[in-house]
């Protein structure tokens, strides 16, 4: 377990400011970046196609994109190619999808493998989070989800895409993911984060790094004080 953050402005430095809607323009990009920095997120997340994105000149903040996304029903090479381009286009963290079939079948040398391409493909000091889909998982599925990603040499494993039809984060998810690979990886959990007391009781359990949309929202929860929580409720940035 985490010591929970006691300010907004503690909780805004581990958000990934998140936009993945298939529908997003270029200026509702800009308008990502202009918030995140007002807001002192960590980093913005966007889609590839939006790469690469221009940080203002003297602004620490960090550019991630997303790779097999959302379902990773890719093929390796593919996912490989998708963060080699990402790299080029000057990403600082790529968060992956994990196979979920291959986790289904049971077949760990491919979820290791498939990981791994894409490890290759994103050399240091990009960082990789690998998205394990936690609510389409069994307990055990989380555990060897989060072992294969240690293994092929991710630095983060990730609860959810946000967009799958099983759910978002939760608590349960976060803290098993942190009990398996903690401190030696971070824990980053999104999809359906909406409150301030969904992002601290994530934190509580564990996770070192959030994924929100509804950002501004958050922080102004945890300024608050909000008590009421509804995390893990629902799915989706």
């Amino acid at each position: 377990m985490t010591t929970t953050p006691v300010s907004p402005e503690d909780v805004a430095r581990i958000v990934d400011h998140t936009l993945l809607k298939p529908e997003t323009t270029s200026a509702q990009i800009q308008a990502l970046v202009d918030e995140a920095i007002s807001l002192g997120t960590f980093s913005i997340c966007v889609s590839p196609s939006h790469l690469p994105v221009v940080v203002p000149e003297g602004s620490d903040l960090k550019v991630a994109t997303v790779v097999g996304f959302p379902s990773g029903a890719h093929k390796s090479s593919v996912k490989a190619a998708e963060a080699a381009q990402a790299v080029a286009d000057g990403v600082d963290e790529v968060d992956m999808v994990i196979n979920l079939g291959a986790v289904k079948d049971g077949n760990w040398a491919l979820v290791e493998s498939d990981i791994a391409a894409v490890r290759a493909a994103t050399t240091a000091p990009v960082l990789l989070k690998v998205i394990i889909e936690s609510a389409a998982l069994t307990d055990d599925e989380i555990v060897r989800a989060c072992e294969a990603s240690e293994r092929a040499g991710a630095d983060f494993v990730k609860t959810s895409t946000g967009f799958h039809s099983t759910g978002g984060a939760s608590v349960a998810a976060v803290s098993l993911m942190a009990k398996t690979v903690a401190p030696r990886l971070g824990v980053k959990a999104s999809g359906g984060v909406r409150t301030g007391a969904d992002a601290l009781a994530m934190i509580a359990a564990g996770a070192t790094r959030l994924g929100l949309s509804g950002t501004a929202a958050v922080l102004e929860g945890v300024a608050s004080g909000e008590s009421e929580q509804s995390a893990g409720e629902s799915a989706g940035y």
